[in-house]
């Protein structure tokens, strides 16, 4: 016991030797937590979801799928160059090379149509736009693909109808729809293209598909909302991500079974909030990497030993890791926040129409852009070695020295106000009225009152226009510090009311918002959406009295 306790007490007190030896270099994110990216960092566009490799190991392609300009970028692997970036009007997550490494496939989004590009002197030449459908009014909503040149066939999953569509690339013809049970994420096809495995996102499953009967043949129950997957090298275990458990699924491929689950959190037990969202493996099929978007880093994991995994360390990464992939030791990850927050004086300010219109320099015509919040952040691509032992300890040092976020904790509060200091104790509060007023931030509404850690540049709606929100922040309490990861109304409410929002959310919400089609699914619209537990649910379990009033 004497041991453990040691043990324990060295653990916290180097923990807390990390967080106060933070990289001076880093930055700090508005939710408290700080980005160290390793590697260096190749700027791309507007949320970054998904990165393919081409076959001859040339080229990578990204499909940016932000609420502003949404592209695809070629990128020349050996001098780490972007080479082209060709802007499109909808994409979504899909990707696929043909085998010669010649075409490219990408997702439309809703568009209902698959893009099929030519590289020809490193550019991206549009080839041909092969169709699902043209009903314009029901969106299909394309996500996954993947291609098997022998049989001609496209492989291409949706999570707007719900289906798997198998799609012949020289006829053009759609010569199968298979109805799936949710909303898929994506498919990868086995080794030998005699199996087509796709993960449905909205319903915690892997789904077998026989590509010679063209069939589900079975249902792998797997984690919750399983997104990215890869498969051995050897085709014997599919590795699943699951964005809501912190974890991954993996699963022997001979008798379609989970024969382990791997714990991907930085610390035993936490709770979901690490968002599991992307796997890979390197070359040797030794080791696994998984992209964990909320905790800013990798996991490693040592998988030489079949059904006995063990965690390495980690390594940290950009804002919101989306996408891992690994070729020749070089590990890359798209991060789809970027690298730092941003301020938007330049707008959206209601009152713009009635201000002079502003621009970049004295001498340029062009206005200024206005900074929607919703298309701000650009992502970045980590390009970074294989770390070695001493350097994996470094990175893994960093990462917990990046997160405010410890299971010691937990259950403790440093704060001395009337907050208990434990959790179990006494509290000196009796009731709680949380108002939510979405829309706005704290300097536009209150940053002109004294004493708050404000700006009055930036107020758009002062004293006079919102007195009623003066009085109550006057009398009770200015909550000047407090910050969260909400960028919009769709993810900020999740965050509000359960202090996330899940893969689904932050994935989807920017398509919508672009207007690209798709639904608003946030505030109980969908449960993919929807975190496992909000404040009422909290309430209900500890017997706390509650009442709402039309929040969700």
């Amino acid at each position: 016991m004497k041991k453990f306790l040691l043990l324990a007490l060295f653990v916290i007190i180097l923990l807390e030797v990390f967080a106060q030896e933070k990289n001076k270099q880093a930055t700090l994110l508005p939710n408290g937590w700080s980005l160290t990216p390793a590697g260096q960092s190749l700027p791309l566009g507007d949320l970054p979801l998904n990165i393919c490799i081409a076959p001859n190991k040339k080229y990578l392609v990204v499909t940016n799928n932000g609420q502003s300009t949404q592209s695809l970028q070629l990128i020349d692997i050996k001098s780490n160059r972007v080479l082209d970036t060709k802007e499109v009007g909808k994409a979504w997550l899909g990707l696929a090379f043909s085998a010669d490494s010649r075409f490219v496939y990408a997702s439309g989004g809703n568009d209902n149509w698959v893009y099929k590009f030519i590289i020809s002197n490193d550019k991206l030449v549009i080839s041909d736009t092969l169709r699902l459908n043209n009903d314009k009014k029901n969106s299909l909503s394309i996500s996954g693909m993947a291609m098997n040149d022998s049989k001609k066939k496209l492989y291409i999953v949706t999570k707007g109808d719900h289906s798997l569509y198998l799609l012949n690339t020289e006829t053009k013809v759609i010569e199968k729809k298979i109805v799936l049970e949710g909303e898929a994420y994506t498919c990868v096809l086995s080794p030998d293209g005699n199996t087509l495995y796709i993960s449905c996102w909205a319903c915690d499953q892997v789904i077998v598909i026989d590509t010679k009967k063209e069939e589900i043949t079975s249902m792998i129950k797997v984690g919750d909302n399983p997104n990215d997957m890869v498969i051995s090298k050897d085709g014997s275990l599919l590795y699943v991500a699951n964005a809501n458990d912190n974890s991954v699924s993996v699963i022997d491929l001979k008798n379609n079974k989970l024969i382990e689950t791997l714990n991907t959190a930085l610390f035993p037990n936490a709770p979901s909030g690490s968002t599991t969202n992307s796997v890979a493996l390197n070359e040797e099929n030794t080791l696994l990497y998984v992209a964990n978007a909320d905790n800013n880093c990798l996991s490693l994991f040592d998988i030489t030993t079949k059904g006995n995994s063990k965690s390495k360390g980690f390594i940290p990464t950009g804002w919101y890791p989306t996408c891992v992939r690994v070729y020749d030791n070089i590990i890359y990850v798209s991060n789809g926040k970027g690298m730092n927050s941003l301020a938007n004086p330049n707008g959206p300010n209601p009152y713009q129409r009635k201000q002079k219109v502003t621009y970049q320099k004295a001498d340029e015509k062009k206005p200024q852009e206005v900074q929607y919040i919703g298309g701000l952040f650009k992502g970045t691509l980590s390009i970074i070695k294989a770390p070695n032992e001493k350097e994996l300890a470094t990175y893994s040092m960093q990462v917990y020295a990046n997160t405010p976020y410890s299971k010691y904790r937990e259950n403790t509060s440093s704060t001395l106000n009337t907050i208990p200091a434990k959790v179990g104790d006494v509290s000196k509060i009796k009731y709680v009225f949380y108002i939510i007023k979405e829309n706005r931030t704290y300097d536009q509404v209150l940053g002109d009152i004294s004493g708050g850690n404000g700006d009055t540049s930036l107020v758009l709606f002062g004293e006079k226009v919102t007195p009623n929100q003066h009085a109550l922040a006057k009398e009770f309490v200015l909550f000047d510090n407090f910050y969260v990861d909400g960028e919009v109304s769709a993810d900020g409410h999740n965050w509000s009311m359960g202090a996330y929002a899940t893969d689904y959310l932050e994935k989807t919400w920017p398509t919508s918002y672009g207007g690209r089609g798709g639904s608003y699914d946030a505030e109980g619209g969908k449960d993919a959406a929807s975190n496992k537990n909000f404040i009422w649910d909290m309430c209900s379990v500890s017997n706390i009295s509650y009442r709402t009033y039309g929040e969700f």
